[in-house]
């Protein structure tokens, strides 16, 4: 009996290359942030609102209140967008980099 197991080798398969699966899709990452420390290039505060808004809310989640009115002038500062398609079955820890 154990030469009869020890003969058959072992083969083993993914689910994935077995099955089909219904509703399989891209997953869509998206990513908000500010990128900081940029050489007068950052967006400016009348085109752009959204930057001071987002720094003043990343400031208050850190425990420092900017006070009502205050002029921030972020010459220096950036709102940014990142987006991407994660192809179905591939997790973050397959090796991609964000």
């Amino acid at each position: 009996m154990l030469m009869c197991v020890l003969a058959f080798p072992a083969h083993a398969e993914r689910v994935r290359e077995l099955a089909s699966f219904a509703g399989v899709r891209d997953n869509q990452l998206v990513g908000y942030g500010l990128v900081v420390g940029l050489d007068s290039t950052g967006d400016q505060t009348t085109q752009a609102p959204f930057t001071s808004q987002s720094l003043t809310n990343m400031l208050s989640q850190l425990g420092v209140t900017v006070p009502a009115g205050t002029n921030l002038q972020l010459r220096n500062v950036a709102a940014v967008m990142v987006t991407t398609d994660l192809p179905p079955f591939q997790g973050l820890d397959s090796g991609w980099i964000l």
